[in-house]
């Protein structure tokens, strides 16, 4: 029964109307005197919440006296309810949006290892069109089943792998450095990308800390990290196709020109 009240509650009723039209659902006609006694509800507050609940139509009175009341149908109280809750929030989707016209949209820091999980599944789980997506092999399986239903709904998938990432759809590219980059970085991170409207970046498995990551829908931010994946994809393509060439000029797994750009402590992990 709480969880009734409380439900009700969140459609708009207070406590003295939900435990009043319960009262009502189980023993009715009623009189307030009745519907007091049933809810528990002090006789005079009865009196009021019944009549407004009359004039919101969710009971009806009869012209007897005394006077009893009767509560309409559950399946109308909730089907008048979603269709005013479907007409309110089409209003403000057309709206909304109009009450501000240098809206900057935020970006939220997300911490800790299911908060992560449950957006990046939600962020999946919502694509239509592609996903980018860096990941290491070690973190794949926690979204390969949201991965794959996307898929199967012609969701386009390019995948950046680390240590091996094997999946039977999508287009996926192996990243050889993956034990160098989580050695170097501490851990292992995550960059998504949906739509080209929603980006998350950040750690999902980091030593001795609490893993964190920012989410945003922000349209420049979620550009740049698109673009990020997209170049490690084109780079990673270039050197598949061009391996021994690039290997005699820049050395194997390019570490002359990893070593000019990130410095010379910068070291290659066997795997």
């Amino acid at each position: 029964m709480e969880d009734l009240l409380e439900r009700l509650k969140e459609l708009g009723f207070n406590s003295y109307e939900a435990k009043v039209y319960l009262s009502l659902l189980k023993h009715q006609p009623a009189t307030g005197y009745e519907v007091s006694k049933e809810s528990g509800v002090p006789q005079a507050r009865a009196y009021d919440t019944l009549k407004v609940l009359e004039n919101r139509q969710i009971v009806v009175a009869s012209g007897t006296k005394p006077v009893t009341y009767i509560p309409i149908n559950p399946h109308e109280l909730l089907n008048r309810c979603e269709r005013s809750f479907k007409s309110s929030l089409q209003y403000l989707k057309e709206n909304l949006p109009t009450v501000s016209d240098n809206f900057v949209e935020p970006v939220h820091n997300l911490r800790g290892e299911q908060n992560i999980l449950d957006r990046v599944i939600e962020i999946i789980n919502n694509s239509k069109k592609e996903i980018f997506l860096e990941i290491w092999n070690e973190d794949v399986n926690l979204v390969k089943d949201v991965l794959k239903k996307a898929h199967k709904r012609g969701v386009d998938i390019k995948i950046v792998g680390y240590n091996n990432v094997n999946l039977d759809f999508g287009m996926i590219y192996q990243h050889g450095l993956g034990r160098t980059l989580e050695n170097t970085l501490g851990g292992r991170w995550i960059i998504l990308s949906v739509d080209g409207e929603e980006s998350i970046v950040g750690t999902i498995s980091v030593k001795e800390k609490v893993p964190q990551v920012v989410w945003t829908r922000n349209p420049d931010i979620v550009l740049i990290i698109k673009e990020v994946i997209v170049h490690d994809i084109f780079l990673l393509d270039v050197e598949n196709e061009l391996g021994d060439a690039l290997s005699k000029v820049y050395g194997k797994d390019l570490i002359k020109l990893r070593e000019k750009i990130l410095g010379k402590d910068f070291k290659v992990c066997a795997h």
